[in-house]
């Protein structure tokens, strides 16, 4: 039986996942490989370094591998990976006990509330960069409202937060990014100097 994952090249998630709940080592190694960009993309938004995203990520997995049977075959596993994986990044943010913000809301100044042309030619690790400047409780209550779609009083339960706090989380954290913006790159002051 074993001789069958090694003959094709190609394999369908629910033959990898048959694989897996047969305890089967290849399908577990392809399965990994399979989602892992998925997984790692999901656990950068949480966390602050690629250490911290790689835990999530293995961790999610071995969760993934425990729940097998949990996993209704009739329905796309990416984003039942994915739920878990977000469940994973929100236990190692509770876990974490340091809570230390990157930056002080005092850095902030006080700007306009109008929003600023944003740059087209903004490179993905320069949004990444900003994000990541984001105090930790900003950045996943951003990440789960925003990007995961969960209202606030999901939100609220799963951070132990009351809704008020995560709304008001969201708020600073979007005034927080327009200010990182133009703090970094500083539109009004490009074009000032072109002229």
């Amino acid at each position: 039986m074993g001789k069958r994952y090694r003959e094709k090249v190609e394999y369908s998630d629910i033959e990898l996942i048959q694989g897996c709940s047969e305890g089967k080592s290849l399908p577990r190694e392809l399965l990994y490989k399979r989602y892992f960009s998925y997984a790692m993309s999901i656990s950068l938004r949480y966390t602050r370094d690629e250490s911290e995203a790689m835990e999530i990520v293995n961790d999610s997995y071995l969760k993934v591998l425990e729940k097998l049977e949990d996993y209704d075959r009739s329905k796309p596993f990416k984003p039942w990976f994915g739920k878990i994986v977000v469940n994973s990044a929100i236990d190692a943010y509770r876990r974490n006990t340091r809570h230390n913000s990157t930056l002080s809301v005092i850095d902030i100044a006080e700007t306009e509330e109008q929003e600023p042309d944003i740059e087209s030619e903004l490179s993905v690790s320069d949004i990444l960069s900003l994000f990541s400047q984001l105090p930790e409780h900003y950045k996943v209550t951003f990440n789960l409202y925003e990007i995961e779609g969960y209202t606030h009083e999901e939100i609220g339960k799963m951070l132990r937060i009351n809704t008020a706090t995560s709304r008001s989380n969201l708020t600073r954290a979007k005034k927080l990014i327009r200010e990182l913006y133009i703090k970094n790159f500083n539109p009004v002051k490009k074009s000032h100097e072109a002229i």
